[in-house]
């Protein structure tokens, strides 16, 4: 097992362990820890109090933030005919229907979001087995199998995140990068966090947000006050 770097030594003991801080606080403590030569991702990890092996207790949904994520997502959209013009005009990097199957099929998935029409399903489907452990599977319920394609494409070029908790009943998301304003990352998270407040499942009882921490590509995690 590697041993810490002084540099992470360092920054971990200005991390404050388990010290709950507010929202504010957590972002421009985390913003000293921009020293790398490459711009950090931002990541949130809420762990919630839900029983993850419950169908009635998952918590999956997804946000367009209010600032973006910071890169552009490469987009392919499974859509023919009018559908798949709209597609094209709202950004998507690669439209297709029978011929991008069997390209993914031959093991292409150099995307980072698969968005398909109702109609292209049966075409999908069979891509399970390729998309699905790799989180590119389009699901109705993220959103991602809609009639509405050319709306789609633009959410995600425009930030939108996808989320779904873990089987240990966590949830972690991208929500920019190191380089943003702190106002602008506040903001993000802000809105991240209340989406997944709004969304307790009626099934939950007890306490429904049991942690919540920040960190970046190459830091230690800062807690966060709910």
């Amino acid at each position: 097992m590697a041993k810490p770097s002084k540099r992470y030594k360092a920054m971990a003991e200005k991390a404050l362990g388990k010290t709950l801080l507010p929202l504010e606080e957590a972002v421009a403590l985390l913003k000293q820890f921009n020293t790398t030569k490459f711009d950090q991702s931002v990541e949130i990890h809420m762990r919630l109090g839900i029983d993850a092996k419950q169908a009635d207790q998952l918590v999956r949904g997804s946000i367009v933030l209010p600032h973006g994520i910071g890169r552009t997502l490469r987009i392919v959209v499974f859509a023919k005919g009018n559908k798949a013009d709209e597609a094209r005009e709202a950004g998507a990097d690669v439209v297709g229907d029978a011929d991008l199957a069997e390209k993914i099929k031959g093991g292409w998935t150099d995307f980072d979001v698969c968005i398909a029409s109702p109609d292209m399903m049966g075409i999908v489907g069979p891509l399970g087995r390729v998309l699905g452990p790799r989180g590119l599977m389009p699901s109705p319920r993220a959103g991602t199998v809609t009639p509405d394609v050319g709306a789609t494409v633009k959410e995600y070029k425009a930030g939108k995140v996808e989320f779904r908790n873990d089987s240990a009943g966590n949830v972690h998301a991208l929500v920019g990068r190191l380089s943003f304003d702190a106002g602008k990352l506040v903001e993000n998270l802000r809105a991240f966090i209340d989406r997944v407040m709004n969304m307790k499942p009626a099934a939950v009882r007890g306490q429904y947000v049991k942690g919540i921490a920040i960190a970046a590509t190459m830091s230690p995690s800062v807690r966060v006050a709910a």
